[in-house]
């Protein structure tokens, strides 16, 4: 029984040490919520490893231009203007064995942005608008809006089989069913919101006539019509003109035989005299 007890306040003991020696990261700040620029910085503390270097990483990828040889417990990265594209998670990460590393939270608003600002359909059939959204963290919340008279009207999910929105955290479909000239054509709002607040951007949604795909058709008739009327109306004038021209040239040949008849005339009427 003694010697269970020592072997347990000898294992204790060892995990004191341990846990007394253990690597700790102090991140400064541990998260960055709509900022335009910030300065990240980790220290390496209560460690007795060997340091061999650190870098930062981003989104899991490594930053390049962070790689260190230096045996510093300490590690800062600078990020002088936060975008959408630039927030996310960062790690700094200390080279030891085993590897330890510390994650600091870059946050922005959602970057929403329409992935075409100007949809067209034809009358009866679907019109589909899509937006997406970029950054850390994405929209929680997907709405959708439709303006009249400078007043945003909220698109209910389903209703009355007009509407369809399908939504993910980085994508929203909106499609409209059975489009309508009338009371369909205008601009649609996409709304995305996360923990920081909300981003949205604008549609314009055409609707074209069921008879708009004939209007190609109907002007190359339209040409060959006009083309086939001129050329009847120039042969149909050109031909009397090339009647006269006939009728002067059959008449001249004529007008000659009288003439040389009528001189064989005369020299036989000279002869018997």
């Amino acid at each position: 029984m003694k010697l269970l007890w020592a072997v347990s306040a000898l294992l204790l003991s060892c995990w004191r040490a341990n846990a007394s020696t253990a690597p700790t990261i102090v991140a400064e700040p541990l998260e960055v919520s709509n900022q335009s620029s910030a300065v990240l910085s980790c220290n390496l503390t209560q460690s007795s490893l060997h340091i061999k270097g650190s870098h930062w990483m981003h989104n899991g990828k490594i930053i390049e231009e962070s790689k260190s040889t230096d045996a510093s417990p300490y590690t800062v990265l600078q990020l002088e203007k936060i975008t959408h594209s630039s927030s996310g998670k960062y790690d700094c990460v200390f080279l030891t064995d085993p590897v330890v590393q510390q994650t600091i939270d870059v946050k922005t608003l959602p970057h929403v942005a329409a992935y075409k600002h100007s949809e067209h359909g034809n009358e009866k059939d679907k019109g589909v608008m899509v937006c997406v959204s970029h950054g850390y963290p994405l929209p929680t919340d997907w709405a959708w809006f439709k303006e009249q008279n400078g007043t945003q009207i909220p698109i209910v999910n389903g209703t009355g089989n007009k509407y369809e929105i399908k939504s993910t955290p980085d994508k929203t479909t909106l499609t409209v069913n059975d489009l309508s000239i009338e009371n369909d054509i205008g601009d649609y709002i996409c709304s995305g919101t996360n923990e920081l607040g909300t981003s949205s951007d604008k549609i314009h949604l055409r609707v074209r006539s069921r008879l708009a795909a004939l209007w190609p058709f109907i002007g190359i008739v339209a040409e060959v019509i006009i083309l086939v009327t001129i050329i009847l109306i120039y042969e149909k004038r050109r031909k009397p003109d090339e009647v006269n021209d006939d009728d002067d040239s059959g008449s001249a040949p004529l007008k000659s035989n009288s003439t040389a008849n009528h001189k064989d005339k005369n020299v036989r009427q000279r002869n018997s005299n």
